[in-house]
């Protein structure tokens, strides 16, 4: 006889546990158990059968899987919550009694916890981590940029310039920022980061009210993740160019708002510090280590031949031998890596990262500095500024240097010669096309191209509103504007020619003897026989209609046909839908490219007259 399965111990009542019964087993409060969630990674889970998960129970809960809740068992944080709830409690303690020297202890041996163990085990690997830092700069970005409340602390907002600070740093210094797009919400940035495509957004720095529907306990336990990664993030992509961690800030420039200029970048020493200054054999030691490289480079090399002759030899002899006898094939296994990392190089070599190299930009005060600067600095160009915009600038207005002059202004009051005078949708419109856009369209006061974003992927069938209307789909407007226009003058010839009833069905015979008719009448209107068949020609448009199906698309409709009649009603309910859908983009996609060709008309039709 079997072993007799109890209720509720096996099957989905096993795998899920309720949040309740999560809070009774690690015992800790409803904040604790969400702040130890976010940190850790454990998200709820919707079972297939709620029913049979929650034991035959169907009052609505929220589930874990009880796997995640004996993870958090033994970890480390929650033990630190537990410290700090006891720590609380003797300070209020000690400080109501007005013990204030066991206050003062208390408070000098304050519980602190770290997340570093933490994000070792979320990101096993840096490639892990860089995948994920998205949302991490988005929400870093955001707070750097909140006004300083009593819900967001001064240290918090400043820790945030600076990590934020710190990673355009790496951004600048590398080149990677591949995308950039100006949007309601914010600015849209892309930047391709060994390989993977890193995606965030900046608000632009306006003056922001704190919301008050908005949780930020739960925001900053998050931002408290977010701060401890990527501190870890930028320590290691500082590491990887050979510059030390973290940059030097001059206070002075801070203070005066220099922003990415007020950071110095250091180059790390790649060999340790002697301890000893007399040391003289360590000395001798290390001058010699580029003889003793040498040396062992000369041996490898002569190494790497050898194998390679005996290679060509056994090649040799399987030839010899009618190749009977072939080898085994053995890949490597990092092959697919080294595929990836070498197309993400070709992606790299593609891009002009030294676009804005041979120019000199200089800020009006009423552009933003914050975009720019970083822009224009990724694409090796160099950049000045209005001291309104802060300080630190390396050139001043009239500086000969200076190539480019961005300003948002539609007249300026003093202009240099030798200047390009360009609006700032110029730098972004040229970094995205990856190639320098005219500057005669992007002159202050004049109407600005569309800013499209470049993160829209289009198929084969989207519309692309950059794609320019051929000749070929003019004249066949213009033809179907004959076309229509004939029909007109045919209907207004018939009009005065008697016609017979239309309500009457009529076949062949009846349609010729009709046909006869009206050129008898016509005759005798006067009409000449030529005007009358040009005005009653057969438009295209019904041509078109006629000859459409020919045998092949009928063959291929009565196929499709019979398929959709052997599908199931799903299937066919299913496929019914993506038609659809489809159809409804296409409608939308002409549309818009009637709209354009309306539009290119009318231009046209304003600039001949």
């Amino acid at each position: 006889m079997g072993k007799i399965k109890q209720k509720g111990k096996t099957g989905a009542a096993r795998v899920y546990i309720t949040r309740n019964q999560a809070l009774k087993k690690l015992q800790v409060t409803l904040a604790d158990f969400r702040r130890i969630c976010i940190l850790k990674g454990v998200y709820p889970r919707e079972p297939k059968n709620k029913k049979k998960a929650n034991k035959g129970s169907t009052a609505p809960v929220t589930f874990y899987y009880t796997k995640d809740i004996q993870y958090l068992l033994h970890e480390p944080v929650v033990q630190k919550f537990r410290e700090y709830k006891t720590f609380v409690r003797k300070l209020s303690k000690a400080i109501g009694k007005g013990e204030l020297d066991t206050a003062k202890r208390l408070e000098n041996n304050k519980p602190i916890y770290h997340l570093d163990h933490i994000i070792k085990e979320r990101y096993p690997t840096f490639h892990d981590a860089i995948k994920d830092i998205d949302d991490a700069l988005s929400m870093l970005f955001l707070f750097s940029t909140m006004p300083v409340t009593d819900k967001i602390g001064a240290a918090t907002v400043a820790n945030c310039e600076r990590l934020c600070a710190e990673f355009q740093q790496y951004v600048i210094r590398t080149h990677s920022l591949r995308k950039t797009f100006l949007s309601i919400k914010g600015i849209y940035y892309q930047a391709d980061i060994f390989g993977v495509e890193v995606t965030w957004i900046v608000p632009y720095k306006f003056s922001q009210n704190v919301p008050t529907d908005v949780d930020f306990r739960i925001m900053h336990t998050f931002l408290e993740f977010y701060q401890s990664l990527m501190g870890f993030v930028n320590y290691k992509l500082f590491n990887s160019v050979g510059l030390r961690y973290p940059p030097k800030l001059d206070v002075a420039k801070s203070e005066s708002a220099a922003g990415l200029a007020a950071y110095d970048l250091e180059e790390s020493n790649s060999l340790p510090s002697i301890a000893h200054g007399d040391n003289k054999q360590a000395r001798k030691r290390i001058a010699s280590l580029g003889n003793k490289i040498g040396d062992i480079v000369e041996k490898d090399a002569e190494t790497d031949e050898r194998p390679e002759q005996s290679a060509a030899e056994t090649n040799d002899a399987t030839v010899d031998n009618g190749g009977d006898d072939k080898l085994d094939e053995f890949k490597a296994i990092d092959e697919d890596t080294t595929d990836a990392a070498s197309k993400a190089d070709a992606q790299v070599s593609s891009v002009d990262t030294s676009l804005l190299a041979p120019f000199t930009f200089y800020l009006s005060r009423e552009v933003p500095r914050f975009s720019l600067e970083f822009v224009i600095r990724a694409f090796g160009g160099k950049v000045a500024w209005d001291p309104v915009l802060g300080g630190g600038s390396p050139y001043a207005e009239s500086d000969p240097v200076i190539t480019h002059h961005i300003s948002d202004r539609p007249h300026l009051a003093q202009k240099y010669e030798g200047r390009v005078y360009v609006q700032p949708q110029w730098v972004y419109d040229s970094v995205n096309k990856g190639h320098l856009e005219r500057t005669d369209l992007y002159v202050p006061g004049a109407t600005l191209p569309p800013h499209l974003s470049p993160f829209v992927k289009l198929s084969e069938n989207d519309y692309n509103p950059e794609e320019e209307v051929s000749a070929g789909e003019e004249e066949e407007e213009e033809e179907e504007g004959v076309d229509a226009s004939e029909d007109k003058k045919a209907i207004e010839t018939e009009k005065k020619v008697e016609e017979p009833s239309a309500d009457v069905e009529e076949d062949e015979t009846e349609k010729a003897e009709l046909e006869h008719q009206r050129e008898l009448e016509a005759e005798a209107a006067g009409v000449e026989y030529s005007e009358y068949m040009k005005n009653n020609k057969p438009s295209k448009s019904k041509k078109r209609s006629s000859d459409a199906m020919n045998a092949d698309q009928k063959d291929e409709k009565e196929a499709k046909e019979l398929s959709k009649m052997m599908m199931s009603n799903k299937q066919r309910k299913l496929y019914n839908k993506l038609e659809n859908t489809n159809v409804k983009k296409e409608n939308y996609n002409n549309n818009l490219r009637n709209k354009k060709k309306e539009i290119q008309k009318n231009k046209k039709a304003k600039a001949d007259k």
